[in-house]
């Protein structure tokens, strides 16, 4: 009997999980949402992979306490250490964001693929295993990028300081005559604007957000009621103004319903 859904759980260590959400909500107009952003203690890219998976548990377990039948995995780093222990505790699907941006690249047409994110998804090497799975005879380049989180949560998405770190980052992959670049946190995507520049028009873009919620909407399909009242409601570790000022930015929208939580058990 196929799975009905009507709530999904999302969640990152912080806001670039919201581009995430934002795709699953063009894509998902009927479907219920909880997002929890655990912001209180990000980054989470910086952080060991044992800290990084009872982090991920926790986030997990709260929201599966909202009685969500879907849980998005909206943070790379989480997606690289935490997945199959997520898989192990909880009985519903479980999608992360570093198996669908390695589908996407590959669907692309990459050979020579660049791959950018925190420092702790690039250790992990989790990207590099995933697309050479799929494609054994691709080569994958990958760069920490530490600044562009910092760089996005400051707003400054589009800047000359912006594009100076970028071109300082992205030198090498250049070097490597790269045919496409998997942006590998969520929040990149909103330097893509700049790092499509630095990187210039030959070099195809992919958005490890956008494809997440593709890979999403393609597993719900039609077990789900579109024309329904959406409901989205945030959950914050740390609420402040400036992440709901930067999280509208984000969305595009108002973020009604935001509470804050305690995760720290």
């Amino acid at each position: 009997m196929e799975r009905k859904h009507t709530r999904i759980g999302v969640f990152d260590s912080g806001i670039g999980g919201l581009t995430v959400l934002r795709g699953l909500l063009d894509l998902l107009p009927g479907i219920d949402i909880a997002y929890l952003g655990d912001s209180a203690r990000l980054p989470y890219g910086t952080k060991s992979p044992k800290t990084i998976i009872r982090y991920s548990l926790q986030c997990a377990g709260f929201l599966v306490s909202k009685d969500i039948d879907m849980l998005v995995v909206a943070c790379n780093t989480a997606s690289a250490h935490a997945i199959p222990e997520l898989r192990k505790e909880f009985a519903i699907p479980v999608v992360g964001v570093v198996d669908a941006g390695a589908c996407a690249v590959i669907e692309a047409g990459g050979t020579r693929i660049g791959v950018i994110g925190t420092p702790s998804t690039i250790k992990s090497r989790a990207y590099d295993t995933a697309i050479l799975n799929l494609k054994p005879d691709a080569e994958v380049f990958s760069q920490a990028c530490p600044l562009f989180v910092p760089l996005v949560e400051e707003g400054w998405f589009d800047n000359d300081i912006t594009e100076r770190v970028a071109q300082r980052y992205l030198s090498d992959l250049i070097e490597q005559d790269i045919d496409t670049l998997l942006l590998g946190c969520t929040h990149y995507p909103m330097l893509k604007k700049v790092i499509a520049r630095v990187m210039g028009d030959g070099v195809r873009i992919i958005d490890s957000a956008h494809s997440t919620a593709q890979t999403v909407s393609g597993m719900i399909g039609e077990s789900y009621n579109p024309g329904r009242s959406q409901s989205i409601v945030y959950y914050l570790s740390d609420l402040s103004q400036n992440f709901i000022d930067l999280g509208e930015v984000f969305l595009g929208k108002e973020m009604k319903y935001v509470y804050d939580v305690d995760l720290c058990v």
